[in-house]
């Protein structure tokens, strides 16, 4: 089934990693740049050529306005399975232990995508969705990285506990991030293999993938509102992880 990504950077981020490219729609009259001749160029390479469209139509493909006067149909991305963990857990470099985001029913596409963006610029090696209670990779979430989770490793799993179980076997710290944390986030040795898991909007953690966490950590907050939306504590969760590795990110082979 063929989905439709819209904007500059979500296209162009799925023509680099991969995505097969069904059909190419441009605006007539946009202004020429770097991202729309890469576009071009790889779609043509690809035997796709764009097809004038007006922007009344690109708005009712994308079912948004903000789509930059670009959309393209794409085949659908098939993530992994639960069987690619294994991988996963074992994917080491020198000083970056493997890291994985896990989430536990984030049911907005736009946090879906900040936290996606995030974990490719800061590192993680795979990102595991649950099969329910979560959002969609729609184009509204790939629009929300940038596209840069089309460079991510997504594994979706059928039950997330058992998943975390399976990590912690493979020897991974499995990290929970809750308000309640036992522990503040830079209390924590974050150096080794590490599986971190956040949580819903509003409600955090379920019972159950508490259980499953080795450690709960907070966030220290000064101000008078105590919690941070799940994308933007996720990224801070993964900035410290990044910070206490020196920075020295993986290598990512470029598109």
């Amino acid at each position: 089934m063929p989905e439709v990504l819209y904007g500059r950077n979500p296209v162009l981020e799925a023509l680099r990693a991969g995505r097969r490219i069904r059909r190419l729609l441009l605006a007539p009259g946009l202004a020429p740049d770097r991202r729309l001749e890469e576009i071009l160029d790889r779609a043509s390479g690809a035997g796709v050529a764009a097809e004038p469209t007006p922007r009344p139509r690109l708005s009712d493909v994308a079912h948004t306005e903000h789509h930059q006067g670009v959309a393209a149909y794409f085949d659908s991305r098939q993530l992994e399975s639960g069987a690619a963990l294994t991988s996963l857990a074992r994917a080491t470099s020198p000083d970056w232990a493997p890291l994985l985001l896990c989430l536990d029913g984030v049911q907005d596409p736009q946090n879906l995508g900040a936290l996606g963006r995030s974990a490719e610029a800061l590192g993680v090696t795979g990102m595991v969705l649950p099969r329910h209670r979560g959002a969609p990779l729609s184009g509204a979430a790939v629009k929300a990285s940038a596209g840069a989770i089309e460079h991510l490793r997504l594994v979706r799993v059928v039950n997330l506990f058992q998943a975390l179980r399976e990590l912690q076997g493979l020897g991974l710290l499995v990290l929970g991030l809750a308000v309640e944390g036992a522990q503040a986030l830079g209390d924590v040795d974050l150096s080794g293999p590490l599986a971190v898991v956040v949580g819903a909007e509003g409600r955090g953690l379920r019972p159950l993938v508490r259980r499953g966490c080795d450690l709960l950590v907070r966030i220290p907050m000064g101000g008078r509102v105590q919690s941070l939306n799940a994308a933007a504590a996720g990224s801070v969760l993964l900035y410290e992880v990044a910070r206490q590795r020196g920075f020295h990110f993986p290598l990512r082979p470029s598109g």
